[in-house]
């Protein structure tokens, strides 16, 4: 049997990591700064979170809904206190994508509409996505088919009032930095009118914070930096530091009942642990305030490279913009320089680094950039 096969892979095989750094069958070392999609938040083989994986492990205990799991609780409890959410409730599962399908549940369930407003260029998982990278309408992944869904403009309130104003919308749901569509920030003004319309309409406010989320923008959450409080929170991804585990925080408004959502693996104990293991961690290495001060100064340093358009980004969640593509030159930085980085789109370096990269390794990969851009084939000047 053969792998299906819709991932381009690099041939390289990595074997091992340790913080920010990976490493391949040959030996070769590689400053990480894209963490398998932003899901490696405290570094790689953080020796206390393996110690806590392994001492789960050896209990051999899965049961995850049909016992009580007083690890769910005492994560919930954890996330509630470091979030500024303790008293909203939390649905544990497997993934952003089922993170975002039992919001879009939750909101349908108590407004009784199927209607759901996103926004271009945004992603929501790819089983209930949202997905408009392109401006393409013959690429866009539909959010599941039982929800029509309208793509706005980001930023764009007139839009939004347009369309709330027919009275079928259930549920607004935004990232709170836009990964996949370039390292986008919603305006602060703009997302404290969404908050108000969603106020104001009986309409249901989600924040998709499965990449922006856990500390990676120099905030526990990135709407955070707007002083709103949504109705939904959906995370995953940095929250098992690469174990799968997801959840959807919700607002006190929603009232539960037995079966109105489940799962098979969510909330597993193993789950849990890599989960509590995370957040003990980030408290204890200050790592929401790492990312703030170091992703400050990588941005700055960034923005002296003339040959870089633009920077954007909060915290270590950070998108470098090129006039052309940058295919070659992620390449270039992988096998030359060593470096792992992501994209978005076509034109867009993506750097989604370990919470805890120090300055000194921001000034490797910068040194490293560098070496790459200044080769006569690599003249990325500014139009």
């Amino acid at each position: 049997m053969n792998l299906f096969d819709v991932y381009p892979l690099f041939n390289i095989e990595i074997i091992k990591g340790k913080g920010c750094y990976t490493y391949d069958i040959d030996g070769n070392e590689y400053l990480d700064l894209y963490g398998g999609h932003a899901v490696i938040s405290v570094g790689h083989t953080h020796p206390y979170f393996t110690e806590c994986l392994t001492e789960q492990a050896k209990k051999l205990i899965f049961y995850s809904n049909s016992v009580i799991n007083r690890l769910q609780i005492q994560l919930a409890e954890k996330l509630g206190k470091q979030s500024g959410y303790d008293d909203y409730s939390l649905f544990l599962i497997n993934s952003g994508a089922e993170a975002n399908e039992n919001a879009l549940k939750l909101a349908s369930f108590h407004t009784g509409k199927k209607k759901v407003i996103a926004f271009k260029k945004s992603f929501h998982g790819r089983t209930s996505a949202a997905v408009n990278v392109t401006d393409n309408p013959k690429i866009i992944a539909p959010i599941n088919s039982t929800f029509e869904v309208s793509y706005l403009p980001l930023n764009d309130v007139n839009a939004v009032k347009k369309e709330v104003v027919k009275g079928d919308v259930c549920a607004i749901i935004i990232e709170g930095i836009q990964g996949i569509g370039g390292i986008q920030i919603p305006k602060i003004d703009f997302m404290q009118d969404l908050r108000e319309i969603c106020s104001e309409n009986n309409i249901v406010l989600i924040l998709d914070e499965i990449q922006s989320g856990y500390g990676r923008s120099g905030k526990f959450f990135a709407h955070q930096y707007s002083n709103i409080r949504p109705d939904l929170i959906t995370i995953a991804k940095g929250m098992g530091n690469g174990f799968p585990i997801g959840g959807v925080l919700i607002n006190p408004m929603f009232s539960p009942s037995y079966g109105m959502l489940g799962t098979t693996f969510g909330g597993n104990h193993l789950g849990c642990s890599a989960a509590i293991a995370v957040l003990d961690i980030m408290e204890k290495e200050n790592l929401i305030n790492n990312a703030a001060k170091v992703g400050e100064y990588l941005m700055k340093q960034l923005k002296t490279i003339p040959q870089i358009k633009e920077v954007r980004g909060q915290g270590l969640m950070i998108g470098l913009e090129f006039e052309q593509p940058v295919k070659d030159l992620r390449t270039k930085l992988l096998f030359e320089q060593k470096v792992f980085t992501g994209v978005s789109g076509t034109n867009v370096i993506r750097l989604l680094p370990p919470l805890c990269l120090t300055k000194e390794q921001a000034d490797t990969f910068i040194s490293r950039l560098k070496n790459i851009l200044i080769k006569k084939h690599f003249t990325y000047k500014k139009l």
